[in-house]
């Protein structure tokens, strides 16, 4: 169990801490539910009429809501932000591997780094480079000539196909796959012929990858992640794909291939975009929207019918059915009106 003195937290969230400074926490709680030795936080005004019932230990507010904790209150710019940062401090997770396991494969020819960390049954084939303090879970597959770069970690059972690159600080949990070939075929005369994926997969720094999500290797070039870049369990990102810096995108989202996205989107979870168009930077793109052609502009962007009642459905869907005739009637009527005007 980690504990931290509220001078301590003070100094890792850069917050002014107005209390005892030699209390101490060991915990990040709701704040509903903290107990003494929690540390809460404060991130939306309307629920500061719950700050006087607070029994935590320290409270991490704005400065406009200090006068109303009833104990430590921690100053910071953004509770959020702070929230994290504690968390950080406080997290107990394992890593993934310690040391290298005895039944792990390596390839005589791989280069690993200082402090790398390979579990059990992990296979790394020839030509793989893994920079310092990498750590390979359990029954992870690194394929011929792939790049890691320091301080990356992959949770167990992760496939990495060969000549991928993923770069430093990046985080990809268990089940993923990376580098699995694109959907691509020919058709001759209804026989499907397979492309080769002759591409592969380039992963900057700082990207974490959830979940059982796959990003498939490029056709000719490569598919890109960019730096900063959170991607959320189950996803599917299609061949030659292209992800700006900073998007995050959420879970069970379907891109399709050879599709641009900028800088700074967000991508609801349960989407689906089309296939070689582009999206622009800072597009926020709401839950199970559908995607079909380019975005140009930045902005918020919805589509799909929000959750009603059976009734409700049948209603909108028996209209939906009815669109054309419905046009077509208006389109009459407003025939009439005009031929009435112009008599």
């Amino acid at each position: 169990m980690t504990t931290l003195t509220l001078a301590e937290l003070a100094k890792i969230t850069g917050g002014e801490l107005f209390g005892d400074h030699s209390a101490v926490v060991t915990a990040v709680a709701p704040m509903d539910k903290a107990q003494e030795g929690h540390v809460t936080f404060l991130s939306n005004p309307k629920y500061s009429k719950h700050l006087a019932a607070c029994k935590a230990t320290v409270i991490m507010v704005k400065a406009s809501e200090r006068e109303l904790c009833p104990s430590n209150a921690l100053v910071v710019a953004d509770p959020y932000v702070a929230f994290a940062l504690v968390t950080q401090a406080l997290d107990t997770t394992p890593a993934p591997a310690v040391d290298i396991a005895p039944s792990a494969v390596i390839a005589k020819d791989a280069k690993l780094g200082k402090n790398v960390a390979i579990g059990a049954n992990a296979v790394i084939e020839s030509g793989v480079e893994l920079g310092d303090n990498v750590v390979i879970g359990a029954g992870c597959f690194v394929g011929k000539n792939t790049q890691i770069g320091q301080n990356t970690k992959l949770w167990a059972n992760v496939s990495v196909y060969h000549s991928v690159v993923i770069g430093e600080h990046c985080l990809v949990q268990s089940g993923t796959v990376i580098g699995s070939d694109g959907f691509g075929y020919a058709n001759e005369r209804g026989e499907w012929i397979k492309i080769p994926q002759l591409g592969s997969v380039r992963i900057g720094n700082r990207v974490e990858i959830g979940a059982c999500t796959t990003i498939d290797r490029g056709a000719l070039d490569d598919t890109v992640i960019e730096d900063n870049v959170i991607i959320d369990n189950q996803l599917q990102i299609a061949h030659n794909v292209h992800i700006g810096y900073g998007t995050a995108m959420a879970g069970g989202t379907i891109i399709a291939g050879s599709t641009t996205i900028g800088k700074y989107c967000i991508i609801g979870g349960a989407s689906v975009i089309n296939g070689h168009i582009e999206i622009a930077d800072g597009v926020t793109i709401t839950g199970m929207g559908m995607v079909m052609r380019s975005i140009s502009e930045k902005g918020v962007y919805s589509s799909g019918i929000p959750l009603q009642t059976n009734k409700e459905w049948r209603k909108t869907a028996t209209r939906v059915h009815r669109i054309d005739e419905m046009n077509k009637r208006l389109k009459a009527v407003e025939k009439l009106l005009e031929q009435k005007n112009d008599a």
